[in-house]
């Protein structure tokens, strides 16, 4: 997941060769957590261990890679469920899940209310695929056709489009059950009373789910008070940021909190950090470089043409829609107030459509010359890294709703790439709890806990671990 977004003038930095973790780097993670191994790397004996890491690296890496499909599968429902764009029904909301009774049964109550919601879903799925059958230029919809025909479903016929309706159906009580089985786990861990042991288990709880792009406003209003801290307590300097890393910008396509489709898709996050560094004074504007790592193609794709529009002199439009109804804090409807003002300027924001009059929506013209700047990289930061000399190592990594997709050897072994990518003294903000193993370089010196609504657990948790200061 990767682009090198540069605020300069001039030529964009090189692109960096990517290369695996090798054996020696992961040995001693490998011989800490020997008892949490995957079960091909335990069942090697340990002087046949460098020999197999090479292998299974590479087919590690082409399995989460695979996860992407799952992902978008998910992002799919997420589109059936709350999409505008393709159905006159209203959009479902999560009190509508919550009422239905679907996020604890789908599939096995017979209620009511459970049954009024399988309608409406069978009625939202009949309207998708219509749409998907007639996609134009519709960028979501295309995405949801290739990823049908991915799947081996043909929409030209009657019987196939009932194919593809009883597959969507499947695949939205797959993840709603996935769902309520993640709440009983976080339900347990909070019944234990202890609130580290909680965010612990939050901090893998998607280690087997597909990895999903979908991304939202809010998590940088927590990284821009995570930075603030970090300027308050002296552990970043006024303009001493000049190289960022971002792993996982996403894509908003339709996220279950605060996305919709009836705007293009965008990538918000790159351009969030750029805008709080400078607003914090942090980082000049003409000396920051920011580079992100994504393992999606769409993502990278979606850079790929925001880059190449704004070297035409073509700004990048962010629309940032808010629920009013939504019970945001001050300071997050503040957030969302001012965000852009360092790097664009407000634009006219698209119609909001009808039936969403609760809705107020906001839009930033993103300058040309921070968008043109834009390099995307395809890499896997559980296992890759790029390879950078000491001059080219970060000042700054973020990396948020990323490493909950992975186990505690895999969050382990990002944290050595990490370790590797950051200069001494450099800081990496994640909303995860990560272990910190003995010998590691990465330790946490603070976090930041913010509050986005008066909703039940609707904020983040942010840590920031420091890369030790070589003596």
């Amino acid at each position: 997941m990767a682009a090198a977004i540069a605020l300069t003038s001039g030529a964009q930095p090189p692109t960096s060769k990517v290369g695996y973790i090798t054996y020696d780097e992961a040995r001693p993670i490998v011989e800490a957590l020997a008892d949490v191994m995957p079960a091909e790397l335990r069942a090697a004996s340990s002087r046949d261990l460098a020999s197999i890491w090479p292998g299974w690296v590479a087919r590690r890496d082409a399995e989460i890679r695979a996860r992407l499909v799952q992902g978008d599968e998910d992002s799919l429902v997420n589109f059936l469920l709350f999409g505008t764009s393709f159905t006159s029904k209203p959009r479902i909301t999560l009190e509508d899940l919550a009422r239905s009774g679907a996020t604890h049964s789908f599939g096995s109550d017979h209620s009511p209310e459970a049954n009024a919601f399988f309608q409406i879903m069978q009625t939202r799925a009949i309207d998708l695929i219509r749409e998907i059958g007639a996609p134009a230029d519709n960028e979501r919809l295309l995405f949801a056709r290739r990823l049908l025909e991915r799947k081996g479903y043909e929409i030209k016929t009657e019987a196939g489009r009932k194919r593809a309706r009883d597959y969507l159906i499947s695949s939205l009580g797959r993840m709603l059950n996935e769902h309520a089985s993640y709440g009983r786990v976080l339900e347990s861990a909070r019944l234990l009373g202890d609130p580290s042991a909680e965010f612990a288990e939050r901090s893998r709880l998607y280690a087997t789910r597909g990895l999903s792009s979908d991304t939202s406003l809010l998590p940088n209003f927590a990284i821009e008070r995570a930075l603030s801290s970090l300027k308050a307590q002296g552990a970043l300097a006024p303009g001493s940021v000049h190289r960022v890393g971002i792993i996982g910008p996403g894509l908003d396509f339709t996220d279950k909190q605060d996305g919709y489709d009836f705007y293009p898709q965008q990538t918000i996050q790159p351009f969030a950090v750029i805008d709080s560094l400078v607003r914090l004074g942090l980082a000049r504007s003409n000396e920051l470089q920011v580079t992100t790592f994504d393992l999606s193609a769409r993502v990278n794709d979606h850079l790929h043409r925001a880059a190449s529009n704004a070297r035409r002199g073509i700004p990048y439009t962010i629309q940032l829609p808010r629920d009013a109804q939504g019970q945001w804090k001050p300071e997050s409807i503040e957030y969302w107030t001012k965000f852009g003002d360092r790097i664009g300027a407000p634009a006219r924001p698209v119609h909001v459509p009808v039936g969403l009059s609760d809705l107020k929506i906001r839009a930033v013209r993103v300058r040309p010359d921070v968008a043109s700047r834009i390099t995307p990289e395809d890499a896997n930061i559980v296992l890759q890294r790029p390879e950078l000399r000491a001059d080219q190592r970060f000042d700054l990594l973020i990396a948020t709703n990323i490493l909950v997709y992975y186990d505690v050897f895999e969050q382990s072994l990002a944290l050595a790439n990490v370790e590797r990518m950051l200069r001494p003294g450099g800081l990496l903000l994640s909303n995860n709890a990560l272990l910190e193993l003995p010998g590691s370089q990465m330790h946490s010196i603070g976090y930041e806990t913010v509050v986005y609504s008066d909703k039940p657990s609707d904020g983040d948790h942010i840590v920031w671990y420091q890369r030790a200061v070589e003596k």
